[in-house]
């Protein structure tokens, strides 16, 4: 499969896959003056772990990626895309092994030249108002996205040039060959919303409106939503949950008690509590994702400016230490943002910088620091034991690193003013995404922009030439990888596993790659 990766408990930063590592019990405090109900009628409530005696099947999930947005296009791809999925379908998503298939798209096909797609809609769809799922609402979508001043998505859409609504029949016109466009619009990307309840954006984050398998009937911002089933769901007949009541996750240490009880039968759980969640009879399993951690360099900033300076961090980070200290053995060491079973891991970039503190002190040394020179701040948003792990492990080779909290590091990360910090990601479901993310000139995840490493523009530009099921494909796409990975610019560390408990009234979900797919999934009696 694709490996046992996730990311920590964080909320989701609004820019394309950036998860904050915030406290549970600081976003509890954060939130609880805020707090008020909005809108739409409550829904009647539903007790009892399984399906009421009315033959309702309530799923109640406490999540630790709980939106802080609803508005697909401000919130973004990061975790919380699959509280999202709830709401809102896509054009396309992907299966178990992380292909594109058909979701309100029933079929599309490419030009000769590749530089246009064409996604057939399914006929007689609506969203949830009433509106038509039609390729005019595609357009919508697509250009809100691209445009919208607060868009968390704009980044992702680069390819696409303009948008042709014909009936059911959405032309999407590209900038270039681009055959990444089926797993690009998928759930993460493009989540659809009615065209009538988005020409409110500001409404339409307190109240979705999208054509997925719920609709929302009540929302507690940042704490509480309740939904109900979407009977004009295009795939309403395998969906047997009616009900959904989703919370914010407390504190860790108080879900597995709240599993036990009844007062959630789903959610997802820090690796420190999967023994205790085993050892209470729940089931707890690891969902398939694209999850790495890692260090983010300013090389337009010193000292990283320096290619001595850069090397000796590479090879002054144990990996294993965070694995071994966070992960309570569930996780693994990486050196790229993919799991080594996926097709986009390279296998000769492996262990390409390993651990020699000896080499790193060597390597300052040669860039004129005696131990204890070189001083510098790691400036992150909140609380975090990557920090302090860094930071020792630095002091080790004669870096004194000073960790700085700031609770608006997203404005100067982004902004890319920073020079030192960390951040995870949860990937994406085209690969290419995941690496011009990190390693392209414009990505969000890379803090050294405009920097690119040399080759890696034409080796992302080949990808896209390739079809996906081209014999060629894995080769160039390693290729690509090979040439992100010669950026001085990341310093990846270990992946963590995206680990779920729930009742054992609930049926196996399907192990799509870090989404939570509902069809077929059933609740029956405790």
């Amino acid at each position: 499969m694709f490996g046992r990766l996730t990311p920590p408990s964080p909320e989701s930063d609004p820019r394309p896959g950036r998860r904050l590592r915030i406290p549970r019990r600081l976003r509890a405090a954060a939130l609880g003056t805020a707090l008020a109900t909005v809108l739409v009628p409550a829904l009647s409530a539903c007790g009892g772990d399984a399906a009421s005696a009315s033959g309702n099947a309530t799923l109640k999930w406490t999540s630790s990626y709980f939106p802080t947005h609803w508005d697909p296009v401000v919130s973004g791809s990061g975790a919380q895309f699959r509280e999202l999925a709830l709401v809102y379908a896509s054009l396309t998503r992907t299966d178990e092994k992380g292909n594109a298939v058909p979701d309100l798209a029933e079929s599309w096909e490419y030009n000769a030249k590749g530089d246009q797609i064409t996604f057939h809609l399914r006929p007689g769809l609506k969203f949830s108002d009433g509106e038509p799922v039609d390729a005019t609402a595609v357009k919508a979508a697509i250009e809100r996205a691209k445009n919208q001043k607060n868009s968390a998505l704009f980044g992702d859409l680069t390819s696409i040039k303009s948008v042709q609504a014909k009936g059911l029949d959405a032309v999407v016109n590209l900038t270039q060959v681009d055959y990444q466009i089926p797993q690009l619009l998928g759930q993460r990307v493009l989540q659809i919303a009615s065209p009538k309840a988005a020409k409110s954006p500001t409404k339409l984050d307190q109240n979705p409106v999208g054509a997925g398998p719920f609709t929302v009937t009540q929302i507690v911002p940042g704490t509480k939503a309740v939904l109900k089933k979407n009977p004009d769901y295009w795939d309403a007949e395998n969906i047997h949950i009616d009900n959904v009541e989703l919370t914010s996750a407390p504190d860790a240490s108080t879900v597995v008690s709240g599993l036990q009880t009844g007062v959630y039968n789903f959610a997802d759980i820090d690796p420190s509590q999967a023994e205790a969640a085993k050892k209470a009879g729940l089931d707890v399993f690891v969902q398939p994702g694209f999850n790495a951690s890692n260090l983010s360099l300013n090389i337009n900033k010193a000292p990283f400016d320096n290619d001595k300076v850069v090397d000796a961090v590479r090879h002054a980070i144990d990996r294993q230490e965070f694995v071994d200290k966070l992960t309570f053995g569930y996780g693994e060491v990486t050196d790229q943002p993919f799991p080594k079973e996926y097709v986009a891991y390279d296998p000769e970039s492996e262990d390409q910088y390993p651990y020699d503190p000896a080499k790193a002190k060597k390597l300052l040394a040669e860039a004129g620091y005696k131990s204890g020179d070189l001083k510098i701040d790691l400036v992150i948003p909140a609380e975090d034991p990557q920090a302090e792990i860094v930071q020792s492990q630095l002091a080790k080779v004669g870096i004194t690193v000073t960790i700085k909290i700031d609770k608006n590091w997203a404005t100067p990360f982004f902004a890319k003013d920073l020079a030192f910090s960390l951040y995870g990601t949860t990937g994406r479901d085209s690969a290419l995404q995941t690496l011009t993310a990190h390693f392209g000139p414009n990505g969000p995840l890379n803090l050294s922009s405009p920097y690119e490493p040399s080759g890696f523009e034409s080796a992302a530009a080949k990808v896209r030439r390739t079809p996906l099921d081209s014999p060629d494909y894995t080769d160039v796409l390693q290729a690509a990888t090979r040439a992100g990975l010669e950026s001085k610019a990341l310093v990846f560390t270990y992946s963590q596993p995206n680990l779920i408990a729930k009742s054992k009234s609930i049926s196996a979900l399907p192990k799509n790659p870090a989404h939570i797919d509902w069809t077929g999934v059933t609740i029956g009696a405790s």
